[in-house]
């Protein structure tokens, strides 16, 4: 584990009581590690926004009885070549399903291929969330090589 730094804060005491509220909701036994979380969270927004390589998942709920719109989901994906990782495909009722699609790439060519799917017209639902491997985020805990499965 990398050497810890101390560094102080000040902050309005009201702002600090709600702060302390939420960690609490949110179950953080203190306040660094839910400071920390908020670093890492900028950092992330900070790739995306800069374009660098991130890992994602889109999250899509459309109903099946439209028309082409299964093949046109599936050759959005084949379109995007090496980004798409993987798709679940989950029946949720007779009329909508649920897919998952895990994505690798530059952030803003996973926008833009969520958006066009997110834009067809039976699409009903969806969600991009980006993150990334955590090997770009410096405080990340989870720095180990990987010679075991997770």
């Amino acid at each position: 584990m990398p050497p810890l730094s101390r560094t102080g804060v000040s902050l309005d005491e009201d702002l600090l009581k709600e702060f302390d509220r939420l960690i609490a909701r949110r179950g953080y036994e203190n306040r660094s590690e839910a400071i920390r979380d908020l670093i890492r969270e900028a950092l992330l927004s900070d790739n995306v926004n800069s374009n660098k390589p991130v890992v994602g998942t889109l999250t899509l709920v459309y109903d099946h009885h439209t028309p082409n719109l299964a093949e046109k989901l599936t050759d959005a994906q084949h379109s995007a070549g090496a980004m798409i990782l993987a798709a679940t495909h989950v029946h949720l009722d007779h009329n909508y399903c649920l897919e998952v699609i895990i994505m690798k790439g530059r952030s803003k060519a996973l926008q833009e291929l969520a958006h066009r799917m997110l834009a067809l017209r039976g699409v009903e639902l969806g969600k991009l969330v980006l993150t990334t491997s955590g090997k770009d985020l410096k405080s990340s805990t989870h720095t180990h090589p990987h010679p075991h499965p997770h």
